[in-house]
């Protein structure tokens, strides 16, 4: 019998060990990770309130925005809590049905984020170069349509790479260097030459990913064509301003996967790789709320208003 599959381990659970077993940095960790959770949650929840309770917020964009704050909302809760009450009560396991269950939820928000994020490249292409159109290319059945593709693809892009990632066999120890369970750390795992079929589906998604990101570019290269084409400064800017938020939560979000992939790939150290693994799980969730609301007329006026009924009532 091969040596690798005498090595073979049946793994009934994991240790999630990402941060060092100091009781000094375990308490700091649940800190920082307490403050930016509930930083994520309110800034998301208060999109999503805005949006859904103001009546000049019941646009396309706005749609979109609000599914964002929930994927948001979704993808941070999946890792963070689960890692504060690791470091609080010392107790890094996690079972093997829960590390494919984060493993998949991860991946299903990551990869519907990133469809949603084209949806919203083209409701921009839509309002900007096609706005007699943009009723009926952005109707209320056709959003929805747009949306529900997004979180389905999310699904299956989930759904592969679990699989893939869980068919291979495990050898020697379930020490998992990371706070959460992702592809990487877990593939270090697998037993010698047993992750082809996920390396497949790795690069069939990179692949797919990429075209997706081309037509994405293409979009952006017509939408700063037609801006550049009106006569008017004011005009151009508030063009421009409509895409700016857009733009900066697309280049957190590619940038931050780009940094973690060759991070991943390169010679370092395990905590410079944890740390890299908090900026893309933690940082665009946390910071996509403050993206889409600082700079945004609409969203201020909204959240004035909403301040102001609520003062009203308890200060009648």
């Amino acid at each position: 019998m091969p040596e690798e599959f005498t090595n073979m381990t049946i793994m009934t659970e994991f240790l999630l060990m990402g941060f060092p077993d100091d009781s000094t940095i375990q308490t700091l960790h649940a800190a920082l990770f307490f403050i930016i959770y509930l930083a994520a949650l309110m800034g998301n929840f208060l999109i999503v309130t805005l949006t859904t309770i103001d009546q000049h917020l019941q646009t396309p964009m706005y749609f979109f925005l609000k599914n964002l704050s929930l994927i948001d909302i979704c993808y941070i809760s999946v890792t963070v809590p689960k890692s504060i009450m690791d470091s609080l009560t010392n107790s890094h396991t996690i079972s093997f049905l829960g590390c494919a269950s984060q493993l998949f939820l991860v991946i299903f928000f990551a990869g519907t984020e990133y469809a949603l994020l084209i949806v919203m490249a083209y409701d921009r292409y839509a309002a900007i170069c096609r706005p007699l159109h943009y009723e009926t290319m952005m109707s209320s059945g056709a959003c929805v349509r747009m949306v529900t593709a997004s979180w389905f693809s999310g699904c299956v892009y989930g759904s592969i790479h679990v699989t893939g990632t869980f068919s291979v066999n495990f050898c020697g120890q379930n020490i998992v260097q990371q706070f959460f369970c992702d592809v990487p750390s877990l593939l270090t795992l697998a037993c010698s030459g047993e992750h082809i079929l996920e390396s497949a589906f790795i690069i069939a998604s990179c692949c797919f990913a990429f075209v997706c990101f081309i037509l994405m570019v293409v979009s952006y290269v017509h939408i700063f064509s037609t801006v550049l084409r009106i006569p008017s400064v004011k005009g151009r800017m508030k063009a421009f301003s409509t895409c700016i938020p857009h733009l900066t939560v697309v280049t957190l979000f590619l940038f931050s996967g780009i940094i973690t992939y060759l991070a991943k790939n390169l010679k370092s150290t395990s905590s410079l790789k944890m740390l890299i693994s908090v900026f893309y799980t933690v940082l665009p969730p946390t910071l996509n709320p403050l993206i889409y609301s600082l700079r945004n007329k609409d969203m201020k006026m909204a959240l004035g208003k909403l301040i102001a009924r609520k003062m009203s009532s308890i200060f009648p």
